[in-house]
């Protein structure tokens, strides 16, 4: 009788990596195109909290939009650069 070992996989999968879509203050484009721009690029995001990423960029420079895979914050930072916005993405820690 052979005795069998059985190995006991991990049933949690290591999350991707996270990334912060960053939308960077500029003295060129309209409140209403920032907000526009934002609602348009990212799901799921109310015009209110548009708002809110818009207004924080304005007064602090800086604001962040979303944090998600590496993959998704890549393609959102692109689309906004690609609508005269100024994006980048940084990891999560």
């Amino acid at each position: 009788m052979s005795v069998e070992t059985i190995e006991k996989r991990s049933t949690s999968r290591k999350l991707a990596p996270r990334y912060k879509v960053l939308l960077h203050n500029d003295d060129y484009n309209s409140m209403e195109h920032v907000v526009q721009v934002l609602t348009k690029t990212v799901p799921n995001l109310t015009q209110p909290q548009a708002v809110n990423i818009m207004m924080e960029a304005h007064t602090n420079g800086l604001a962040l939009v979303i944090t998600c895979e590496q993959e998704h914050a890549e393609f959102y930072s692109e689309t906004l650069k690609a609508n005269g916005l100024q994006s980048t993405i940084e990891p999560d820690e």
